[in-house]
């Protein structure tokens, strides 16, 4: 028996096969949960369904995750298909490019608000129209990173937006732990994903991780999944409110 076997949830945030979302989808798969998928538009439709498709996912849906229509619309189908859920995995954020070039004093009104808006609300949206259709408890995870918690040159306005999203995590875990929904975040190092290519020096990032970490190396796709993987199931039956991080260390060494 797999560790989700009988587990239904939904993944936001797959945008082709180097997300880190597939990376949680593939662990969760080969854990024996059945997954839902959604895509922001056609262009990325073509590149997620054929990845759902693979793991036996019939259930892939349209959202913007900036409108609440959109959210609603996910979870009443899923409701109509499933009838209850047992996780969500959000794995969605978004600043404008020129915001990430900019020093951050130079944020514009607007990019602050796009950015908290799709990296940050949208996992209160998200988690107001889950609850709904979990009726026994169950488990959401988001993904975070350590420009939340200290200034990281390039992250700019994604650092406040995830600081944010790390508040937020907290707050909605102290409203809904009576509820037996626990709510937690996966804070990963960096890993070379399609939104990872819009922060600068990246390339750099990653050299840095390899030197100072004590794992002397990056952390992969796959292990940041089988964190996740942990957080969703019942292994984690008394966690949460905690940001977990799958950085080979990289905070211990850079303080």
């Amino acid at each position: 028996m797999g560790l989700m076997d009988g587990k239904r949830g939904i993944i936001f945030g797959v945008a082709n096969d180097k997300s880190i979302a597939w990376g949680v989808a593939q662990q969760l798969h080969a854990a024996g949960a059945e997954l839902a998928f959604t895509y922001l538009n056609e262009a990325l439709e073509k590149r997620v369904r054929p990845l759902a498709g693979s793991l036996g996912s019939t259930i892939i849906l349209p959202c913007d995750v900036g409108s609440d229509d959109d959210i609603a619309a996910v979870f009443k189908e899923l409701e109509q298909q499933w009838g209850t859920i047992d996780f969500v995995v959000h794995a969605v954020a978004f600043a404008k490019r020129e915001e990430l070039k900019n020093p951050f004093h130079q944020t514009s009104r607007d990019g602050f608000a796009l950015a908290l808006d799709v990296s940050a609300y949208s996992l209160v949206a998200m988690t107001h129209y889950a609850l709904p259709l979990m009726p026994d408890g169950g488990s959401i995870v988001t993904m975070s990173y350590l420009g939340a918690v200290m200034a990281v040159p390039g992250y700019s306005v994604m650092g406040v937006a995830k600081a944010a999203l790390e508040a937020s995590v907290r707050y909605l875990s102290a409203e809904l732990g009576v509820q037996k929904v626990r709510v937690n975040a996966v804070s990963a190092g960096p890993i070379k994903t399609l939104a990872a290519s819009g922060v600068g020096n990246f390339n750099k990032k990653l050299r840095t991780m390899e030197e100072r970490s004590p794992l002397r190396r990056t952390v992969t796709q796959e292990e940041v999944g089988k964190a996740t993987l942990y957080l969703l199931s019942d292994l984690s039956s008394g966690v949460t409110g905690e940001v977990h991080y799958v950085d080979g260390g990289f905070n211990i060494s850079a303080e």
